[in-house]
């Protein structure tokens, strides 16, 4: 069996914008927004097409019509502080002993460093991020990338995810998902399967 584990909310803690948000001084709206005109960028960033330079430059070009002083720093590296969720890993050291367990995530590349410098990515047999394979969820392509660089067919997979969207991705390619809400109910969760 292949067991596929979203990172953020997961694993780890999610990224809380609300900080970075501030530091800038626009809202959740008002970033969503800057970052999704013409070109989506924050999407683009997250399947690795552009480095956290060009989106942050990007960005500041797009900020200068809000009169707000351009961002200097990385941000998403500086304001990424997750926090291991060890009931987590007691469950993917567990699956390991006798199956194939691997990492799907959507991240960029602030914050894939952030990870690989914590060690996150070390509980798994391999790590499939957005930024480097070019492929995101909610996208069901994501999951077809992970299944043939695998070798599984998807009814020999399961998948675990904080989010609705990327469950329903991960059935219709017909791989067995369940919402991630803690470690005790995925373990509940996943004992029907077995």
């Amino acid at each position: 069996m292949l067991f596929i584990f979203d990172m953020g909310g997961v694993v780890t803690t999610t990224f809380l914008l609300d900080e970075l948000y501030k530091k800038i001084g626009v809202s959740q709206e008002q970033f969503k927004s800057i970052c999704c005109k013409k070109r989506k960028i924050f999407d683009e960033l997250e399947k690795g097409i552009i480095t956290p330079v060009e989106f942050w430059r990007e960005f500041n070009l797009r900020l200068k019509s809000y009169k707000i002083a351009p961002v200097k720093n990385d941000l998403f590296r500086l304001y990424f502080h997750p926090v291991l969720n060890t009931e987590t890993v007691k469950i993917i050291n567990s699956l390991k002993k006798k199956h194939r367990v691997v990492c799907g995530t959507n991240t960029i590349q602030s914050h894939w460093e952030n990870h690989m410098e914590r060690g996150d990515y070390a509980f798994f047999d391999q790590t499939y991020a957005s930024n480097k394979i070019g492929e995101a969820k909610p996208d069901p392509q994501f999951f077809k990338v992970i299944l043939e660089a695998e070798g599984y067919k998807p009814e020999d997979a399961f998948f675990t995810d904080d989010r609705i969207e990327n469950i329903e991705a991960a059935r219709s390619v017909g791989i067995n998902a369940v919402q991630f809400k803690s470690a005790a109910e995925l373990k509940k969760e996943w004992k029907k399967y077995f």
